[in-house]
C-alpha cells in the first residue's frame, strides 16, 4: 500500500488495513461498525494505536476514512483518494505467507482450484446474470493448498469457470518453484477446469493434474459393463455398489491428445429401494502404477471437497461476498481484506490451536469460542489489562493458544 499522507493525518495506512482486517476476523463486516469500534481500546491496542494519537481524536479510524481506503483509485489518485494499492504485490504476499509457513520444503503439494458465486444486489461494475447460479453475481476464482489460501481473484460471471486459471496457476507455480525448485505439484479441480489449455500447460510444465470430467454418452458407453455389474450387485445386496475402469480417451475436437480417464460406475440405492446409476469421471496425468483407479478417485480426487469448506469460511464467516462497492477494483480489494482475515485465523488455528479442541474448527467457531467473549478492560498509564471470566469454558484452549503464539515469536 502507498499513500501521500499529509503531516496532519492521524491514521497511517498500516493502521487502517490492520483495523479493517482485524474487524473482519472479529465479525464486523460493515464499515459503519467502525464508528463505534474506533473507540474500542482492545482493537486499538492490537492495531498499535492505543495512546499513540492525539488526545482529541479517537484511537482508530471511522467509517468515512476506511471508505476512502476501500475505494482506492487506479494509477492516478484523485484529490480525495490518495491511497492506492499494488494488486500484484498483494497476490505475491498470499503465496509468500504460504511458503513461509513451512520450515522445510515439502516433497509434494496439491493445489486446489475452484470458482464460486458471489451474488450481487446492486448495479456494480461487471455484474452479469449467471444461469447456473440463477442470479447476478461475480465468479471469483480461489486457489488453496490444504488450508492455505494462495489466491482470491474477483472475476465477472460472463466467463467460463476456467477463464484465467492458466495465468493464476502459472504465477503461483513460478513463485513456489523459485523457493522450492524440487517440489512436486499436483493440480486438482472439478470438471469446470478440464480444459485442453490448462491440461496442456500442466503437461508442458511438469505439473500433474487430476480434474473432474463432465459425463457424456461416449464416456458412459466406456463403462457400460461396469454399470451393469454395479446394478446387479446393488439389486442383490440392496446397498450401493461401485466399480472403476481405467481407459484412454480423447474428445472429438477440443483436446489435442488422448489422456488417461478413470470412470466410476456406481449404482445408488434410494430410501424406498429403487436403484439409480451415478457414473462419474476424472482425467489425470498420474500414471496407473502410482495411482490405481479406486484410490485415485476416492482418496485423491474426492479430497478436493475439503476446499469447498475453506471457501465457505471465506464467504460466510469472513464476509468475502460483501462486494457492494461500485467498481470491481474496490470489490477486489474487499475480497483481499477478507482473504487476509482468513489467513490470520488460519495461522491461529495452525500455530496456536493445533493441540486443542479447536484444531479443526472453522473461522466462525474460533471467533465465537475465543474472540467474541466478555472481558473487563482496564487502562492505566503503562498498560492495558484484560480480565476474563474464570468460568469461561474455553479458557484452557485460550491459554494454550497464547503460549503457542508467544513461543512462535
Amino acid at each position: 500500500m502507498s499513500t501521500d499522507t499529509p503531516r496532519i493525518a492521524e491514521h497511517g495506512v498500516a493502521t487502517l488495513v490492520g483495523q479493517r482486517v482485524f474487524a473482519l476476523a472479529l465479525g464486523y463486516e460493515d464499515l459503519v461498525d467502525h464508528d463505534t469500534l474506533r473507540h474500542d481500546p482492545v482493537l486499538a491496542a492490537v492495531a498499535g494505536k492505543l495512546g499513540a494519537g492525539r488526545a482529541d481524536c479517537a484511537p482508530l479510524a471511522g467509517k468515512s476514512t476506511l471508505n476512502r481506503l476501500e475505494h482506492a483509485p487506479g494509477a492516478a489518485p484523485t484529490r480525495y483518494h490518495r491511497i492506492g494499492h499494488d494488486g500484484a504485490a498483494i497476490e505475491r504476499l498470499l503465496v509468500d505467507l504460504f511458503l513461509d509457513a513451512y520450515a522445510m520444503p515439502p516433497e509434494e503439494i496439491v493445489l486446489d482450484l475452484d470458482a464460486t458465486d458471489d451474488p450481487l444486489h446492486g448495479s456494480q461494475e461487471g455484474r452479469f446474470f449467471h444461469g447456473y447460479y440463477g442470479c447476478y453475481c461475480y465468479l471469483p476464482l480461489y486457489v488453496f493448498c490444504g488450508d492455505h489460501l494462495l489466491a482470491a481473484k474477483l472475476r465477472r460471471s460472463s466467463i467460463d469457470a476456467s477463464a484465467g486459471a492458466v495465468e493464476e496457476v502459472e504465477r503461483i507455480v513460478r513463485q513456489i518453484r523459485a523457493r522450492w525448485p524440487q517440489v512436486r505439484i499436483v493440480l486438482r479441480a472439478d470438471s469446470g477446469f478440464a480444459r485442453d489449455e490448462l491440461m496442456g500447460w500442466c503437461e508442458a510444465n511438469k505439473i500433474d493434474y487430476v480434474l473432474g470430467l463432465a459425463r457424456n454418452p461416449r464416456l458412459v458407453g466406456e463403462i457400460t459393463a461396469e454399470l451393469a455389474w454395479a446394478a446387479a450387485e446393488a439389486e442383490q445386496t440392496r446397498e450401493p455398489a461401485r466399480q472403476f475402469k481405467d481407459f484412454r480417451y480423447q474428445t472429438l475436437d477440443s483436446w489435442s491428445c488422448a489422456r488417461r480417464v478413470v470412470g466410476k460406475a456406481e449404482q445408488l440405492v434410494g430410501g424406498s429401494g429403487e436403484t439409480s446409476p451415478n457414473p462419474r469421471f476424472v482425467v489425470t496425468s498420474l500414471s496407473p502404477d502410482e495411482w490405481a483407479p479406486k484410490p485415485l478417485y476416492e482418496r485423491l480426487y474426492c479430497a478436493r471437497g475439503e476446499m469447498e469448506n475453506r471457501i465457505k469460511e471465506c464467504q460466510l464467516d469472513l464476509f468475502a461476498d460483501r462486494t457492494s462497492a461500485r467498481t470491481m477494483r474496490a470489490n477486489q480489494l474487499r475480497l483481499w481484506f477478507a482473504s487476509m482475515a482468513y489467513v490470520l485465523l488460519e495461522a491461529l488455528r495452525r500455530i496456536g490451536l493445533r493441540t486443542t479442541r479447536l484444531a479443526q474448527a472453522t473461522a466462525g467457531t474460533i471467533r465465537l469460542r475465543l474472540l467474541k467473549i466478555g472481558a473487563l478492560v482496564r487502562i492505566s498509564v503503562r498498560r492495558v489489562t484484560v480480565a476474563m471470566a474464570s468460568g469461561h469454558p474455553w479458557q484452557q484452549d485460550w491459554a494454550t493458544a497464547h503460549r503457542a503464539l508467544t513461543s512462535a515469536g
